[in-house]
């Protein structure tokens, strides 16, 4: 049972994570202007709502369901905070390097999640989208390395 309880747990702070960023670049998706970068973050936006359903139909498989309200981390998490101050400064730089910092935590949220003690199906869903996570990371970063 313990073990059930750790597995939903982690898969809970994923899902958390994917709303975070899904919400994230939704809202950078929304108020950017440059129209590579909003087409960028819509494309990560859809990505992480993809993320979410494949996450919460695994737990529905187990007899879980996902909360449709925010964790109690907050409604956006922390790291999405500053966004909106970057956005407002129309500063290509510094957008970029918030929601690289907003990638940062869910890079780390998957690699954690990569290191629990998990059903195989659930492992190779979660080191797929941990692969798209870290793949969404590198471009951001690259991006800003450039701006």
């Amino acid at each position: 049972m313990d073990k059930e309880k750790d597995i939903v747990a982690v898969v809970h702070h994923l899902i958390e994570r994917c709303k975070d960023g899904s919400k994230g670049y939704f809202t950078a998706a929304e108020d950017v202007e440059d129209q590579e970068l909003k087409s960028l973050f819509k494309n990560y936006s859809v990505q992480r709502d993809s993320m979410i359903t494949e996450l919460q139909n695994e737990l529905h498989k187990m007899g879980k369901s996902d909360s449709e309200h925010s964790s109690i981390e907050g409604t956006v998490h922390r790291a999405w905070i500053d966004l909106t101050s970057a956005l407002a400064s129309k500063d290509r730089k510094r957008i970029l390097a918030e929601c690289e910092r907003g990638e940062d935590y869910a890079v780390a949220a998957y690699k954690k999640a990569m290191s629990a003690d998990l059903p195989p199906n659930l492992h190779q869903i979660i080191g797929q989208q941990y692969q798209q996570v870290q793949q969404a990371h590198d471009q951001i970063r690259n991006l800003r390395d450039q701006a």
